[in-house]
């Protein structure tokens, strides 16, 4: 599935493959992850939970959510929670991040 991660020592915004939660999981590199909705079509950000405790290097916001320390990844998710391609495309993305 498309999805995009957010790479925030990097200041970057990339696509990416994924096919399971796992491999957000690996890609965000702990099991503590939560999200919060970014859009009205079901996309998701995921994140580590425990971002801030752990002193996780790079922060990023989107819009005027919490910021967040770490890798995020954002993918959709459909009515009954799947996983499904992200619907926003990196050009819309990108101008709503905001490194910190």
């Amino acid at each position: 599935m498309n999805a995009l991660i957010i790479k925030p020592t990097e200041q970057s915004v990339e696509v990416i493959d994924v096919t399971c939660l796992e491999d957000i999981i690996k890609l965000i590199g702990y099991e503590t992850i939560i999200t919060d909705d970014i859009g009205n079509n079901g996309d998701k950000l995921y994140f580590d939970e425990d971002c801030f405790l752990r002193g996780t290097e790079g922060r990023f916001q989107i819009d005027t959510l919490v910021p967040v320390s770490g890798n995020g990844v954002i993918i959709g998710a459909d009515e009954s929670g799947a996983l499904t391609d992200v619907h926003l495309n990196l050009e819309e993305v990108k101008p709503r991040v905001k490194f910190l």
